[in-house]
């Protein structure tokens, strides 16, 4: 791992320009090739406001590229078979080449039951049991958007991982486990050795405290301390919180699940929140909706 003389932010939204402006050329010599833009689509249930910023952000940044982006907008009322109903038309729309269900549903709903409805080739967000069971086995497929943007930060930044100890905090279908799968692979970007800890690991401060690379996916804002990071750590925050803040005009500010201002100083590279992990979030799936409009995995 590169030495440093001091910590350095990892630019989630350099990196994700970058990523989306190799998408948007490719988009644009799809369409001067006669082909179709890639087609997107959100389903959004409720009018969660995280879940309402996040989804306006994924159609803004696909016409940004050039995709067509659509959003099928639904109220928490909705029976489980309604939107099961939804996903099969979605399934079988030829105009539709990938689509994601917001998460989180209402709790009437089943969530696995409606991730396991969503036609593997559209599954743009990485969630289904085919999906997953190829990222498992190191097959080509949709990655999760989350720890596939992880993954591209660390290449984007020159961060080695071969041989290093690499510490995830949280087992989410979403990031905790795909994150330590992607990062225990065999193969020139990965290579580490992972411990994943969660809620009912003991002596967590002491494991952490081992980690070459903390990934933070735990869900708690500012949990990790800097007495839980190694000096000269990469320490990656995937969480994304709203604390009241009467001070800011918004009426909250944004924190991750690292305390950032203390772990600054100990770590040799870090990512703030917001800017980091985010942006890559949505630039990985784009790419996805573009591999999916490829038919790059179908056999």
């Amino acid at each position: 791992m590169a030495q440093k003389k001091g910590p350095e932010l990892i630019d989630g939204r350099k990196v994700a320009a970058i990523v989306k402006e190799s998408i948007r050329k490719e988009v644009a010599d799809l369409i001067d090739n006669h082909d179709k833009s890639p087609h997107l689509v959100a389903v959004l249930v409720g009018n969660d406001p995280a879940s309402e910023t996040y989804v306006a952000s994924k159609e803004k940044q696909a016409h940004q590229v050039g995709m067509m982006s659509s959003v099928y907008r639904f109220p928490d009322t909705i029976t489980e078979a309604e939107l099961l109903e939804t996903i099969d038309f979605l399934n079988n729309d030829d105009e539709v080449d990938g689509f994601i269900v917001q998460l989180p549903l209402p709790a009437h709903i089943n969530e696995d039951k409606i991730i396991n409805a969503i036609d593997p080739k559209k599954d743009v967000d990485g969630f289904t049991p085919v999906s997953v069971g190829n990222m498992v086995l190191g097959k080509p497929g949709f990655l999760s958007a989350t720890p596939a943007g992880i993954m591209e930060l660390l290449k984007a930044y020159h961060i080695e991982l071969e041989g290093k100890h690499c510490v995830v905090l949280g087992r989410s279908n979403i990031v905790g486990r795909p994150m330590s799968i992607l990062l225990s692979q065999k193969n020139e970007q990965a290579n580490a050795t992972v411990t994943l800890c969660h809620s009912r690991t003991e002596n967590m401060e002491e494991i952490t405290r081992q980690a070459d690379v903390l990934i933070c996916a735990i869900g708690k804002p500012r949990f990790v301390k800097a007495s839980m990071v190694k000096e000269g750590a990469v320490v990656i925050d995937v969480g994304m919180h709203r604390l009241p803040d009467a001070t800011k005009e918004r009426g909250y500010r944004l924190a991750g699940d690292v305390d950032f201002d203390q772990v600054f100083k100990k770590a040799s590279y870090i990512t703030p929140v917001p800017g980091g992990v985010g942006p890559m979030t949505i630039a990985m799936l784009l790419k996805n909706t573009l591999s999916a409009h490829k038919k790059e995995f179908q056999q």
